[in-house]
């Protein structure tokens, strides 16, 4: 059997990336994939599969043609809140592939925001006609059950991916406390000026080494380097700036710090994977329900947060948070842990069972 997946996939960004080696991890092994790719030559390279560009319409095409399944490969692929277009993007080739006849599944998904009247059509449309979905987070889940649309609810599949050692980490100054910020509309250039000198003001109480991760270089590298010009500027401590390209090496780089302060998504799973404390700041719905989840403290850059209370505006009150956190707060257990990746590993059960069957 032949698979077409498709995500964000080859597009620089270090959480889609953990999605697809998962992915792959989880694919049953009479399953070959083709995976759908911004850098098809760099997809190939780093894990060993066929890889086509996912924007010629062509190579996608004759890729539909010559394969049995087509897989949306995990992540908030079906949300208009970015652009319009992702829906447009994903649902057409979901609906393609299953008027050609492919079995199709919708995994792992975090479906929306959908804010425009055709974006929630086309979603509904397509996973109407799915042979399996599954979702990673209970707002989804609540969604497709007001449309009456089966799915399993499990964690996010990056739960279940194997991580492997950082060269060189261990030979940072411990203790060490990772940032993973990103670029949003809502992190205005006031807000990223308290928040660096917070950490200036962490740094300097507690000694720690602060590992800037920036998660999709072409987008977070400036946000790292600015933080880390003022930490020189402040001369507060040991400031390193981590670019990783392999999954596994990003998710293996929490296992050699105490504490993550986290915008992206996948950081934070990263974290609690790998058993960090971990402060969220949460700047969509998919940030705030994880944070939910996992009782992560935290805060919101929204105008009107629901769940998490708003991001102060004194570098004092966010360093005094981190404090609290860095001494007082706890990791999840390895019970927890270990509760989160075997059901996350229902995603690949999911995957058997719908296209095998």
């Amino acid at each position: 059997m032949q698979a077409v997946l498709c995500g964000y996939y080859g597009m620089g960004n270090g959480g889609d990336e953990a999605l697809l080696a998962s992915l792959l991890q989880m694919l049953p092994a009479q399953v070959t994939p083709v995976v759908l790719s911004g850098n098809p030559q760099q997809t190939s390279d780093r894990y060993s599969v066929e890889a086509i560009p996912r924007k010629s319409a062509s190579a996608v095409l004759s890729a539909l043609r010559r394969s049995d399944a087509f897989i949306w490969g995990g992540g908030s692929l079906m949300q208009d809140a970015s652009s319009t277009l992702n829906p447009l993007y994903y649902g057409g080739l979901m609906m393609l592939a299953q008027r050609m006849g492919l079995k199709t599944v919708a995994w792992a998904q975090g479906v929306g925001p959908l804010d425009q009247p055709f974006s929630r059509w086309l979603t509904r449309t397509a996973l109407a006609n799915c042979q399996g979905v599954s979702v990673r987070d209970r707002k989804s889940e609540a969604l497709l059950s007001q449309w009456q649309q089966p799915c399993l609810l499990a964690p996010d599949p990056v739960w279940g991916l194997d991580s492997t050692p950082v060269e060189g980490l261990w030979d940072l100054p411990a203790p060490r406390v990772a940032v993973a910020l990103r670029p949003h509309p809502d992190l205005t250039e006031q807000r990223l000026e308290v928040i660096t000198q917070a950490l200036v003001n962490f740094q300097k109480a507690t000694g720690v080494c602060l590992v800037l991760v920036p998660f999709q270089p072409v987008k977070d590298r400036a946000i790292a380097q600015f933080i880390a010009e003022r930490l020189t500027e402040q001369n507060s401590g040991p400031h390193p700036i981590y670019c990783l390209t392999q999954p596994q090496q990003l998710k293996g780089l929490f296992r050699g710090v105490e504490m993550t302060i986290g915008m992206r998504f996948h950081a934070l799973v990263m974290s609690a994977a790998e058993g960090c404390r971990s402060f969220a700041i949460s700047y969509d719905p998919k940030v705030e329900a994880l944070a939910q989840s996992l009782s992560l403290p935290g805060w919101d850059l929204a105008a009107n947060p629901r769940v998490l209370p708003p991001l102060p505006d004194q570098p004092q009150t966010l360093c005094k948070a981190w404090l609290d956190c860095y001494i007082n707060g706890s990791a999840l257990t390895p019970d927890q842990i270990q509760s989160q990746v075997d059901r996350a590993f229902m995603h690949k059960d999911l995957l058997a069972e719908a296209l095998l069957d």
